[in-house]
């Protein structure tokens, strides 16, 4: 189960109370306050990892919750501080803070960022009837302050602090008030409700819209091997495969669920799959040339385009590749033609991906594309 999205409860652990004591030895029956300190709650604190790449130990735990500190004991003795309870979460995790009041996210504003290792405190679906194809439902999620976005390996942020703990009756004693019969509470832990989402992290986006060919173009330079199946909304979250090149280089392919018009406006989940090639280098534009769901591929570019600048007008500042696939069928040599005559400007990369036809060539464009820097690749407009 791939977990992205998942709603916790955290709460930091209480300090321990303060000692109300004396000392009492055989020599000295009479002696002053030595109450000991209470010890300082555990914290909450999320630690970005590599080696996770979702939620789903969230998803199995929501409650997070760390040690209190033990209270302060007599003859002077502070009370242990609570253990602070490490959350790992994977590289691209972001944090928000839920309220009771809080409404439905409607912005992608950009989140702030902790140093590595810091602590912080604080359309139509083409030829296919709507009963064929079922995209699913777009629930809008609540969010509120974006708290902290843990982007890199080995980032710590202390999401919740713990309580201090309170002061023993040793630490009230003056020259008038000698016997100070009272001490300090342990003061609470923070807590709160926090969203974790996550945005994937990787260098490649594979975009297209459904039966386009992205699991299968996945499967052909990856070791990946996700579900294929000849229908639209096989692939139901994103799939991450390693591209292996002769030198040792590594490449991250990110396999989106294909989109739909409208994805902008969280049709058919748009967001939930939009938001993971937020941090890709490289877009890659996979259309299906054959036109197998009765889409003509100019159709798809110019849309694809669309709603990539609907949903972030950055993206399209981004590298990216037009690759034509399943040319293997007999339409798609025509509908290239036509392509190339109705897109002039748009350098495309032929290819099928089922039979391996032009995927090496396609996988040294890639690197290429990304080693050439954000203004590699065709950057047409999306009404050129």
């Amino acid at each position: 189960m791939f977990v992205d999205e998942i709603k916790i409860y955290a709460r930091a652990g209480h300090g321990g109370r303060g000692c109300v004591a004396f000392r009492r030895e055989k020599f000295r029956p009479k002696g002053g306050p030595d109450g000991g300190n209470g010890g300082r709650g555990g914290h909450v604190i999320l630690r970005a990892d590599h080696d996770l790449n979702n939620l789903i130990a969230q998803y199995y735990q929501p409650r997070l919750v760390a040690e209190d500190g033990e209270h302060g004991m007599g003859k002077g003795m502070d009370g242990r501080a609570g253990r602070d309870l490490v959350v790992r979460v994977p590289c691209g995790t972001l944090v928000w803070r839920l309220s009771p009041t809080t409404a439905p996210a409607t912005s992608t504003s950009q989140p702030r960022r902790a140093g590595p290792g810091q602590a912080a405190s604080s359309g139509p679906t083409g030829g296919l009837a709507a009963a064929e194809v079922q995209p699913p439902v777009a629930r809008p999620v609540p969010r509120g302050e974006l708290v902290v976005d843990l982007a890199e390996h080995g980032q710590q942020f202390v999401l919740c602090k713990g309580g201090r703990g309170g002061l023993g009756n040793r630490n009230f004693a003056t020259s008038v008030r000698q016997v100070p019969r009272f001490a300090q509470p342990g003061e609470p832990g923070e807590e709160g409700e926090f969203l974790l989402e996550l945005r994937i992290m990787a260098d490649v986006g594979l975009v297209g819209y459904p039966n386009a060919g992205k699991s299968t173009l996945l499967t052909a330079i990856s070791r990946a091997r996700p579900k294929i199946a000849p229908y639209p909304f096989t692939t139901l979250h994103p799939q991450i495969g390693i591209v292996e090149y002769e030198d040792y280089h590594r490449l991250v392919v990110c396999d989106v669920p294909g989109l739909i018009a409208g994805a902008h406006r969280n049709v058919g989940l748009g967001h939930a799959f939009l938001r993971h090639i937020e941090r890709c280098r490289l877009l890659v534009l996979l259309l299906d040339m054959a036109g197998t769901d009765n889409r003509a591929p100019w159709d798809d570019y110019h849309s694809l385009l669309e709603e990539l600048a609907l949903y972030d007008p950055g993206l399209l500042a981004r590298a990216r590749l037009v690759v034509a696939n399943k040319m293997d069928e007999p339409a798609a040599e025509a509908n290239l033609r036509k392509f190339k005559r109705r897109v002039p400007k748009t350098p495309v990369i032929p290819i099928s991906a089922a039979f391996g036809q032009g995927v090496d060539r396609f996988k040294r464009q890639m690197r290429a594309a990304l080693e050439a820097g954000p203004n590699a690749g065709e950057s047409a407009s999306p009404t050129s």
